[in-house]
């Protein structure tokens, strides 16, 4: 007998005056996608490692995660479910590392732009501007309501 499991992923809203950081992707289809930095759990690795991880990797920007946003869940149209833990974060440095190959390019913008793209369908899911909303509502939780070994 198999068991379920869902994808765990993790994503991180940082905001900046007012922009937020963003990746582009193309994901295929006949436009490019836009998401908050987000990856999948690798094997062995801590909640914030991963999100701290994926920053570097698709951003070139070192970020010091302040808040946890939650657990957000989200189940795609073809039947894949995603635990995707939430973090806010502030940007400390940008680091100058060549990014992910996925990533087509980095951008700050701002909540209006988001908007616009969400009414294009270039969010990366609905969770994008969820999480930007919820951090701008100050729908934080301190970090030590994650229990990990």
């Amino acid at each position: 007998m198999s068991r379920w499991q869902p994808y765990i992923s993790v994503a991180t809203v940082v905001e900046r005056a007012g922009r937020f950081l963003m990746v582009e992707e193309d994901r295929g289809g006949a436009e490019t996608l836009f998401n908050q930095p987000a990856g999948h759990l690798e094997p062995g690795e801590r909640i914030q490692e991963a999100a701290l991880r994926e920053l570097r990797e698709e951003t070139a920007w070192q970020v010091g995660i302040t808040d946890y946003l939650g657990m957000y869940i989200y189940r795609t149209p073809d039947g894949l479910t995603f635990h995707s833990h939430g973090f806010f974060g502030m940007a400390l440095a940008h680091l100058g590392n060549e990014l992910d190959p996925a990533i087509l390019a980095v951008h700050w913008l701002t909540l209006d732009e988001l908007e616009a793209l969400d009414r294009e369908g270039r969010l990366r899911s609905p969770l994008v501007l969820r999480r930007v909303r919820d951090a701008l509502a100050s729908r934080f939780y301190p970090m030590d309501v994650i229990h990990e070994r």
